[in-house]
């Protein structure tokens, strides 16, 4: 999508034919993208995320976690709980969540009479909305280098970190969708197409595939500090790094963070291997291979934000930003922009079934227009983020809702029509909270979008006592 739009582009400002359009595409926009020094620097600390992630997924330690967990896991309640904890804490992968967390608990949810689909949709709310949230992976990456190159063309002067971090309690669909898991899984409730799912699994045989999730488990070396050692490193070389610059209270500059970033992670991976030759769970060369094997994966994730920047600085040239910002200055009011930018975020989304595709795309529209309107700019951004979010989490096309549904190991289709009630009960509240935060400009409107979301679980769960029963807790 953004290599065509940023060819479209070139052809519209240079007036010249396809080929000399390919040339100038690549002279002008995509080769000075590469050599800033900035952009340089995010593609080398999305490397090391990359290595470090895949080593996480391959060292078997989610696995161990869940099998010293598991033991404990008697009922329904216990299951979603653990599930929804793991899918937390391995929030350094949205992808790797579901591929985790799914095949450890998916054995175990057919003895508890969990449906397929139910576990589904408590790691696909755990994947992409847990780590939108995080500034120092790979979607906290991606985003601040969108926000810094939209900050240097409209002058802004905030660090993008700063940003991204004034932004995460307006980004009440992630919010929503974390906090729905534990929620219905308290009130003993589904309703929609997950409700009856449910109420068939409940009366359903046992699977006959049951019981294996132990030999399964057993079969891996992994060890479960293999997942929190490396974090508490991570962590720890983090604040060695940045609190003598003053982190968190002052500000620090981007160049700082994310080399403390790359050194954090390099770290991490390094006392992971370390730990995996020692205890004889990986060789060190398959260590080294899974590695380097990861940071080439993020090769399609450093194309895509090549392409990203590259096509903002076409639309710079075309003035796409200021055209836009012109057309809400003069016909939506500032208040009104953040929910206006939430709901084209989410058709976009939706349609194309890529949030971070949607950032691209809605950044540089949207940070101009808030600008122009005096809208909340933290906001704001939390609006794009919301709802790029919203429309892969509703989007049957999404990497991230056909990955949900391998790991739980049901088909994509039943995972995403269970899914989609929830859904656009999450994106209807959000949107109501983007009308009040685009009004008030307070972090307090997530605390109030949460009690909403309550008191309406609580309301249709009412109202579903007198049309049928639950299905059973085992």
């Amino acid at each position: 999508m953004c290599i065509r739009d940023s060819f479209a582009g070139v052809l519209l400002v240079s007036g010249a034919g396809p080929l000399e359009a390919s040339k100038l595409l690549v002279t002008d926009h995509l080769v000075p993208e590469l050599m800033d020094g900035y952009n340089a620097a995010v593609l080398v600390l999305l490397a090391f995320i990359g290595g470090f992630v895949a080593l996480m997924e391959r060292s078997g330690g989610g696995q161990a976690f869940a099998r010293d967990v598991t033991r404990y896991l008697t009922s329904k309640l216990r299951l979603q709980f653990a599930a929804w904890s793991g899918g937390i804490l391995i929030f350094f992968s949205d992808l790797g969540t579901p591929l985790i967390v799914g095949p450890v608990f998916r054995d175990l949810a057919d003895q508890l009479r969990l449906s397929r689909q139910k576990l589904a949709f408590i790691i696909d709310s755990t994947a992409s909305p847990v780590a939108i949230l995080v500034p120092f992976i790979g979607w906290g990456v991606y985003v601040m280098s969108l926000l810094n190159q939209q900050f240097e063309l409209l002058g802004i002067d905030q660090s993008d970190y700063a940003a991204f971090v004034a932004a995460i309690p307006f980004q009440f669909y992630a919010w929503l969708a974390v906090f729905m898991v534990p929620l219905l899984a308290v009130l003993k409730l589904d309703y929609g197409a997950m409700r009856r799912v449910e109420l068939a699994q409940a009366s359903a045989a046992v699977s006959a595939s049951a019981g294996s999730q132990e030999d399964a488990i057993s079969a891996t070396d992994g060890r479960a500090y293999f997942i929190w050692a490396p974090l508490l490193m991570l962590g720890a070389v983090l604040a060695w790094v940045l609190v003598p610059l003053g982190f968190p209270f002052e500000r620090v500059s981007g160049s700082d963070f994310r080399a403390a970033l790359s050194v954090a992670y390099l770290s991490a991976a390094l006392l992971l291997i370390l730990l995996m030759t020692m205890t004889g769970a990986k060789k060190l060369l398959e260590s080294l291979e899974t590695y380097f094997s990861g940071m080439s994966r993020m090769m399609q994730v450093a194309i895509m934000l090549v392409l990203a920047w590259a096509l903002s600085d076409v639309g710079a040239t075309l003035g796409t930003g200021e055209y836009i910002a012109g057309v809400a200055a003069a016909g939506i009011p500032g208040w009104l922009l953040p929910l206006t930018t939430f709901f084209f975020a989410a058709i976009v989304s939706f349609a194309t079934g890529s949030s971070w595709g949607t950032f691209a795309i809605l950044f540089p529209l949207a940070l101009p227009a808030a600008v122009a309107t005096d809208a909340p700019l933290a906001v704001t951004i939390g609006a794009v983020l919301s709802g790029g979010l919203f429309g892969d989490h509703s989007s049957p096309i999404s990497e991230t809702t056909i990955l949900a549904a391998t790991g739980a190991d049901c088909s994509a289709y039943d995972h995403f029509r269970t899914q989609l009630p929830y859904a656009a009960t999450n994106g209807v509240l959000a949107g109501l909270a983007f009308i009040a935060a685009g009004l008030l400009n307070s972090a307090w409107i997530l605390v109030m979008a949460l009690g909403v979301q309550i008191a309406v679980l609580v309301i249709i769960r009412r109202c579903l006592l007198y049309t049928s029963p639950s299905p059973r807790d085992s």
